[in-house]
């Protein structure tokens, strides 16, 4: 692996605890990994209800909303957190905006916690699709061809050059979904961009672009996770391929395999170097056939939802890398569970109606795409509670759909 050193996941230190920054189901998958060791994991989440709160492996989860409080608040609640539990806990973000926070605020974070440090400059380059696309074209880092009009008059002229199929993205996913329900979609002509871009744009604050569409299926979308030491060494690196997605076609992984990729693990290595990237890494390529190069689409720079589905054969994880580097301890990895299959099961089962529904999923397609699934975002013999609280959750979800179809069919029979 280029460079890469190697990594286990015995741990004989878990005395230090762990706080992670937001809850989702890649935080449910932290408390699960850490908390197996004996590692004690705390947990903020926006609401106590959360799905993933309901883990028993949570020593305590805590209701604080590290996104949208004031950053002020946030950092004297952190603190002071951070000063209880004791014992320098590592601080865990889980989202574009919890790792932009830590960035930020470092300097005072790191009298009372452990983390990687990243200069704040470096992560809103990453996170920011706009400035993480010229980074890495002068890192020498190949990338889909992208245009960032300002204005519908840039793209009425873009209209002239570029050829269809075309992407259209936010250049902050997490402000154009929260404009549109959507972070991207795939244009097929001119007059459907128009449109979209009138539709989904917001004239005062620019934040679409335009993305060469690369040709090629799901499984041409390739991901990398790995842990970077202080030195930007990388300790443990994984790649893998998404096999169905959410939303679907261009959205996170809902089913992924893991399978090694030596090209996609030496570009990585070669981008972090040059950037100076240190902690947890979750980056995404697609492979061009056209000239057989593996192209960068976006650039986490933290811990990924998906990151579970790559496991060692000790059962190491980025989380127990971090974890363990973190605490002085020996970082050595034993060789990946290649053809291991992860899935985030009410994600995939959407996903998959949909799929079916294009005509591009059968049912036996279906069933052998589950062979070989080792573990799921929410089910866990061990740890039931968030599995039950998803499934209620969805089933609810599932009965008010059937209520809304039956009460439109009278009337829609009425109507004709």
């Amino acid at each position: 692996m280029g460079n890469a050193q190697h990594a286990t996941a015995e741990s004989s230190d878990a005395s230090v605890p762990v706080l992670v920054l937001k809850m989702h189901h890649g935080s449910l998958g932290i408390a699960r990994s850490l908390g197996r060791l004996g590692v004690a994991v705390y947990g903020l989440a926006a609401r106590r209800d959360a799905w993933a709160a309901r883990s028993r492996y949570w020593r305590a989860c805590f209701e604080w909303d590290v996104e949208n409080a004031p950053p002020a608040r946030s950092l004297d609640y952190l603190l002071g957190l951070g000063a209880w539990l004791g014992r320098c806990p590592l601080l865990i973000a889980v989202s574009d905006r919890t790792a932009e926070f830590v960035a930020e605020h470092a300097e005072a974070l790191s009298s009372t916690f452990r983390f990687p440090r990243n200069p704040y400059d470096l992560v809103t380059r990453l996170t920011s699709k706009r400035e993480m696309y010229f980074l890495a074209r002068r890192c020498g880092i190949p990338t889909p061809e992208t245009e960032f009009p300002a204005s519908r008059a840039d793209v009425t002229e873009s209209v002239e050059r570029i050829r269809f199929p075309v992407m259209l993205k936010g250049i902050d996913g997490l402000r154009l979904h929260a404009r549109t329900g959507r972070t991207m979609v795939i244009v097929r002509n001119a007059s459907e961009l128009l449109e979209l871009y009138d539709r989904m744009e917001d004239p005062a604050h620019p934040n679409l672009m335009l993305q060469e569409y690369i040709p090629g299926g799901e499984d041409s979308v390739w991901m990398f996770n790995g842990y970077f030491d202080g030195e930007s060494r990388c300790l443990v690196g994984f790649t893998g391929k998404k096999i169905r997605q959410t939303p679907v076609y261009t959205g996170s992984t809902s089913l992924g395999i893991l399978l090694r990729n030596e090209e996609v693990i030496a570009t990585t290595e070669r981008f972090m170097k040059a950037i100076g990237y240190r902690g947890i890494l979750d980056i995404g390529y697609r492979y061009d056939a056209r000239d057989g190069r593996y192209r960068v689409l976006d650039v986490n720079p933290r811990i990924g939802s998906t990151f579970r589905l790559f496991v060692d054969r000790d059962g190491l994880d980025v989380v127990r890398a971090l974890y363990r580097d973190l605490t002085g301890q020996r970082v050595t990895q034993a060789a990946p569970l290649e053809g291991r299959r992860w899935i985030v099961e009410d994600q995939d089962l959407v996903s998959s109606y949909h799929y079916w529904r294009d005509g591009n999923l059968g049912i036996l397609q279906w069933l052998l795409s589950l062979r070989g699934v080792r573990e799921g975002a929410w089910f866990a013999w061990d740890d039931w509670k968030p599995f039950l609280q998803m499934c209620g959750s969805l089933m609810r979800s599932a009965g008010r759909w059937a209520t809304r179809k039956l009460a439109f069919a009278p009337a829609r029979k009425a109507a004709s």
